[in-house]
């Protein structure tokens, strides 16, 4: 989730991640190398709270093709061990490595107030100034620590960063699929 936030704070990193911008699949984790012989993975988490995943029902695989179904899960050093069901093999966990297993946007809960938005909701939209000159269109939302930063790519194909707070971005708009930004008088100076 990203939280557009004032200008003077910083928000710890949410690493929710959509895909494909404005898409109806959220990548919630991906599958890592096996752990054991039995067939447990490694599995990381992309959702605010890592344990969430496991309540999300059946995961997919990118190209829809393959459905998973969490039975068990404990935490690790930075990321979980987990087993799937019907994946009972190192070989089978092995076949499994650097998958990204999404869900529908729908099983997701809103976000708890209007400052707070998902990734993959804020993708796509066009960035236009309060006088509605349209300077480019969201391509990523980044986090680097200091606080969740907008990647926008402008019309004439470069990107620019800008930070996703209250004095750069003043409002939010997903159903007109567009913000509004300010961004400050040096924003596209080298």
């Amino acid at each position: 989730m990203a939280r557009r936030t004032p200008s003077q704070r910083t928000q710890k990193p949410s690493p929710l991640v959509g895909e494909g911008g404005n898409s109806n699949r959220i990548c919630v984790a991906q599958i890592g190398a096996a752990h054991g012989l039995k067939g447990e993975v490694r599995l990381w988490p992309f959702t605010e709270q890592p344990d969430a995943v496991a309540r999300y029902g059946t995961l997919r695989s990118e190209d829809g093709a393959r459905e998973f179904e969490i039975e068990s899960m404990r935490v690790a050093k930075d990321h979980f061990i987990a087993r799937f069901r019907g994946v009972s093999d190192r070989t089978a966990a092995d076949a499994l490595c650097n998958l990204r297993l999404y869900i529908p946007r729908e099983r997701l809960p809103e976000p708890e107030d209007a400052a707070t938005f998902y990734h993959a909701d804020l993708i796509g939209l066009e960035a236009a100034t309060a006088n509605g000159e349209l300077k480019g269109q969201v391509i990523a939302v980044q986090n680097f620590g200091a606080g969740d930063i907008l990647e926008i790519r402008l019309a004439d194909g470069r990107t620019a960063m800008l930070p996703f707070n209250d004095a750069a971005v003043p409002a939010v708009d997903l159903a007109g699929g567009r913000i509004v930004i300010d961004p400050p008088a040096d924003w596209l100076q080298d």
